[in-house]
C-alpha cells in the first residue's frame, strides 16, 4: 500500500497503543501502511530494516524506519518519566521547543512511543500545505553589522 487513508493511520496508531510488546507482525505492519517510502527505498536499506525486525532490535528498528519515511525529522527528546517514555520528534531540533514543529507520544515501551510519533510526524507532515513548514535559512552577511541609534 504506498499510502495509507488517515481513519487507517489511526486504527494502525491504536493497535500500537494497546500493543504491550513489539512483534515482527505490528512492525511489518507499520512498515506496510504507514511506510509509504519503505517499497520505494533501495533493496539495502529494506534488507536493514527487515533483520533489524528479525533480530528482533525493536529500537533500533523503528529508528531506522524513521530515517527512512522521513529522513527530516529527528528525534529531539526521548525521556522515561512515571514509566512512560516521551519521544519527541523535531524537523527543526536547533529551535527553542515553542518555535518548533513537534510530534510527540508515550508508551511504556521505549520502540512503540517512537513508532507513534512518527505516525503523528507522517500526519502533520501530510497536513501542512507544503508537506512541511518552511522556516527561512538567514545568512550571515559579508561585512560589518553597526548599530545607528542615538541612545544619548
Amino acid at each position: 500500500m504506498l499510502f495509507a487513508p488517515e481513519h487507517d493511520l489511526s486504527r494502525l496508531e491504536a493497535s500500537l497503543r494497546g500493543a504491550q510488546v513489539v512483534t515482527p507482525k505490528l512492525m511489518f505492519d507499520v512498515m506496510t501502511q504507514a511506510s509509504a517510502r519503505f517499497a520505494a527505498v533501495s533493496r539495502a536499506a529494506q534488507a536493514k530494516v527487515i533483520r533489524l525486525v528479525e533480530a528482533g532490535a525493536w529500537t533500533d528498528a523503528a529508528l531506522a524506519l524513521l530515517e527512512l519515511e522521513l529522513p527530516r525529522w529527528k528525534v529531539r527528546r526521548l525521556v522515561r518519566e512515571d514509566g512512560e517514555w516521551l519521544c519527541t520528534l523535531s524537523k527543526q531540533p536547533q529551535l527553542p521547543l515553542d518555535l518548533d514543529d513537534v510530534a510527540e507520544a508515550t508508551h511504556e515501551t521505549l520502540p512503540l512511543a517512537i513508532l507513534i510519533a512518527m505516525l503523528d510526524a507522517r500526519r502533520a507532515a501530510s497536513t501542512s500545505p507544503t508537506g512541511s513548514t518552511v522556516v527561512p535559512r538567514v545568512s550571515p552577511s559579508a561585512g560589518y553589522a553597526v548599530n545607528c541609534e542615538n541612545f544619548s
